[in-house]
């Protein structure tokens, strides 16, 4: 299993790179996580309703974002600078995973990685991604997927040291009566995305049960 780091990278770009890893997947090629950072960017998966997108096309050009529609599940969501965000390009059949298991490890990579940090979160019955434990309840990853002939693409924003204040644009996953909050605020000190993706890297290949990097 191969993880290769992307950095900051456009989100048509890297959409882009998945479909061309997930092509080579069927053709037998290693699986694969990218992990990488995206300009701001709004995307509105298959049951997104438009109108959770609170902000007009004009004003997204003057917050420097821009929107896509695209093929996972779920709502809307927000990507941007100070956030991990991860697509992991796995063939579900040779792992011998069903969908539901590969979501909640994929979740537990996660908690894993917050846990190292001393963030302790959980998952919140009939919602998605990563929930803060204590006080009120707060995101700090949203998790969004596809998966077609047991092949996945998209995967799991966490955010690091975010501006939240482009989440004020939209419903963040259609929930309205729910935060959002990152892991630098949650700890008071600034993380830096390189000691999250170190970390990080370790807790996926550990929760999928991949071997350690030999390099």
């Amino acid at each position: 299993m191969i993880i290769e780091d992307l950095g900051l990278i456009e989100y048509e770009t890297a959409w882009k790179l998945q479909k061309e890893e997930v092509a080579r997947l069927k053709d037998g090629s290693e699986d694969k996580l990218l992990l990488c950072e995206h300009p701001h960017v709004y995307t509105l998966g298959k049951s997104a309703d438009p109108r959770n997108l609170l902000i007009q096309p004009a004003f997204l050009e003057r917050i420097g974002a821009k929107s896509f529609e695209i093929e996972r599940g779920g709502d809307i969501t927000y990507h941007g600078p100070g956030q991990l965000v991860g697509y992991p390009i796995l063939d579900l059949n040779r792992l011998s995973m069903g969908v539901r298991t590969y979501v909640h490890t994929l979740e537990e990579s996660l908690i894993r990685t917050l846990e190292f940090f001393e963030v302790h979160t959980e998952r919140i019955e009939g919602l998605t991604g990563i929930w803060l434990k204590e006080g009120p309840a707060r995101k700090i990853a949203a998790i969004g997927i596809k998966v077609s002939r047991g092949i996945t693409m998209h995967g799991f924003a966490l955010n690091v040291h975010t501006d939240l204040s482009y989440f004020n644009h939209i419903v963040p996953c259609g929930i309205v009566d729910k935060g959002v909050t990152t892991l630098s605020k949650e700890i008071d000190r600034e993380v830096s995305l390189e000691e999250v993706k170190e970390q990080y890297e370790k807790e996926f290949r550990s929760a999928f049960g991949f071997s350690s990097d030999p390099s």
